[in-house]
């Protein structure tokens, strides 16, 4: 993770896409792990599933990040984290983690 976190110059097309490659695959990890600690927390909640969201606690978590991503800010990153937020529900409903 360190690695991918120090600036890289790439200065050729491969290397631009090799680049984005390592951060894609840190992404998928991330948030696979992100999806498996979301099921534990609709396992926890008295109400989960999609009837449990905390809309104010999801913009908090968008206003966040966009500290970490200013250009990205929390217009672009809302959406990117609301399909984040449904992709992990979604998974802890298959997986019967709702109540």
């Amino acid at each position: 993770m360190g690695a991918l976190l120090r600036p890289e110059s790439p200065a050729t097309i491969p290397e631009c896409r090799a680049a984005i490659d390592r951060v894609d695959a840190a992404l998928a990890t991330l948030l696979e792990r992100r999806a498996a600690l979301a099921g534990t927390v609709q396992r926890l909640k008295p109400v989960g599933g999609f009837a449990g969201r905390d809309l104010a606690r999801e913009r908090a978590l968008v206003a966040r990040m966009a500290l970490r991503a200013p250009s990205l800010g929390e217009a672009r990153l809302a959406p990117v984290m609301n399909a984040v937020i449904e992709a992990g529900l979604h998974l802890a409903e298959e997986r019967g983690h709702h109540h």
